[in-house]
């Protein structure tokens, strides 16, 4: 994850969920050959970035939990994907995940977590980190777990 400017003032933040919302459903995506963009997605990324907000993602990645691959092709592919923003004119602050699920094949990966959406882990590692005021803060998702993950964190 990056790290946010030293005591910059708080704004606005936009998170969004990967699978689903910014790239194609495919089912454990981890490789950049898999990654389809959703149609407008880079072009609301740089909007938000273009209207001075924070722009996040936060995502369940299971498939690390379930060994199809590890947290580095994670961070690889959110790299690779930061780069092609790059070339639209538009970016990502932070990415976070999750890579934890209860009934995981990996033990190091089997555990609740309030980090596994729809607990509101990964929003509360943002706005605990970055300077977000979370009044003009919200989360884009497709998926009752992420709605579920923003309520969680609002009525924290």
């Amino acid at each position: 994850m990056s790290q946010p400017p030293s005591d910059p003032p708080r704004r606005g933040a936009v998170i969004f969920d990967r699978d689903g919302v910014l790239n194609e459903e495919v089912g454990f995506a981890h490789r950049p050959d898999q990654i389809v963009w959703m149609p407008g997605a880079q072009a609301a990324v740089k909007a938000v970035n273009a209207a001075g907000l924070f722009a996040f993602v936060a995502t369940n990645q299971s498939g690390v939990a379930r060994g199809l691959y590890t947290e580095a092709d994670v961070v690889a592919l959110h790299d690779w994907m930061n780069g092609q923003l790059a070339e639209a004119g538009a970016h990502i602050d932070a990415f976070v995940y999750s890579p934890y699920h209860p009934e995981a094949p990996l033990e190091a990966y089997r555990r609740d977590s309030d980090c596994r959406k729809p607990g509101p882990g990964l929003i509360r590692q943002l706005l605990a980190i970055w300077p977000v005021d979370p009044s003009r803060t919200c989360l884009i998702g497709d998926r009752e777990t992420d709605m579920a993950a923003a309520r969680a964190a609002a009525a924290a």
